[in-house]
């Protein structure tokens, strides 16, 4: 529910970063972010629970990677991919750190008690950084006469190419969370334990790490469609082998590792998709709209995912079944190409 308030509030959120810069929105969203927690830490019943969370879906618009693309693709641009390598390697570290240090607290301290410290120090680090580094001037964008308003922006967002893109994101992503959350029972149902299920959800995290250094020169190599294309079908064979292939153990944590750079690569495509495209003006609105389905495919995969296994006769048929629908997205990126190119 969350994630889902979240795709839908970025969209107004990029408007105003479009305006007015990150330092608000983020600030803002830290301190919401921070009440949130809060809620849900003392929530006396299931109500303010979901309460809690509503809020937090809110503060994830403002504070996740869409408005921090936004400042950094407006601040550093035409240079800006290198700069959001580094920030998503870095939020690519929040796993890698918290889990830890939240099953630490959880050991020792109660849920609420854990949620209340985990709020504490979100607000120690986040609302100061937010509020005192995001200070610099917020600049026109390079191509500021390109798409200068609504209609402008309209234009865009009504356009065929667009509406491919933002079908084969939201396919993409859709497959992409479906397959991350549906990796250990997968294995489950293979026969591997629960621990060695989980080292191979771990790799294809570091993979993600990988695919993520990687993206800038492949950024340099090859044209936008190309790129989105392939990454996707990347995807789309990383997951079919995951499913056609039962072992050896090695071998499935290799195809982990390989899924998992594919997954950091599309990170930074979807980052960099609207100023490839389109430039950087309303960089905040229009990834917000592109961005928005895909975050709720994303928010709703592993539901979906999982309802699909039983019918479909088991997990390897869940994976291929994901595989095609890769291939459908891929297809749609393509056609997006064609679409611009004949308007």
């Amino acid at each position: 529910m969350a994630l889902v308030v979240s795709a839908i509030a970025g969209i107004r959120v990029g408007r105003i970063l479009d305006h007015r810069g990150p330092r608000t929105v983020m600030t803002s969203g830290s301190v919401l972010a921070t009440l949130s927690l809060l809620v849900v830490a003392a929530a006396p019943n299931p109500a303010v629970f979901h309460a809690g969370w509503v809020l937090a879906g809110i503060a994830m618009a403002c504070t996740f990677y869409q408005p921090a693309f936004a400042a950094i693709t407006r601040w550093w641009a035409p240079e800006h991919v290198r700069a959001l390598t580094v920030v998503t390697l870095a939020g690519g570290l929040a796993s890698t750190v918290f889990a830890p240090l939240t099953a630490v607290l959880a050991d020792h301290l109660s849920w609420r008690a854990t949620y209340a410290v985990l709020a504490g120090i979100l607000a120690l680090v986040t609302v100061p950084a937010h509020a005192f580094a995001l200070n610099a001037p917020w600049p026109q964008p390079a191509d500021a006469t390109a798409h200068a308003d609504k209609s402008g922006t309209r234009s865009v967002t009504r356009s065929l190419p667009f509406r491919m893109l933002a079908t084969a994101l939201t396919l993409s992503a859709f497959a992409m969370y479906a397959v991350v959350i549906a990796l250990v029972p997968l294995l489950l149902e293979r026969g591997y334990s629960t621990t060695q299920a989980a080292w191979v959800l771990g790799l294809g995290g570091a993979g993600q790490t990988l695919g993520r250094t990687l993206y800038g020169s492949l950024a340099r190599r090859t044209g936008v469609t190309t790129r989105t294309v392939t990454l996707i079908v990347l995807g789309g064979i990383t997951t079919a082998a995951l499913a056609l292939v039962p072992g050896p153990y090695a071998l499935l944590a290799a195809l982990s590792v390989a899924a998992g750079t594919v997954r950091g690569n599309l990170t930074l495509l979807q980052a960099t998709a609207v100023t490839d495209r389109w430039g950087t003006s309303h960089y905040g609105r229009l990834s917000g709209i592109l961005a928005a389905p895909g975050a709720t495919a994303a928010a709703l995969a592993p539901f979906a995912g999982a309802a699909l296994a039983g019918p479909l006769g088991g997990y390897p048929a869940l994976f291929l079944t994901l595989a095609v629908l890769s291939a459908a997205a891929a297809a749609f990126a393509a056609f997006g190409k064609a679409a611009r190119r004949h308007p």
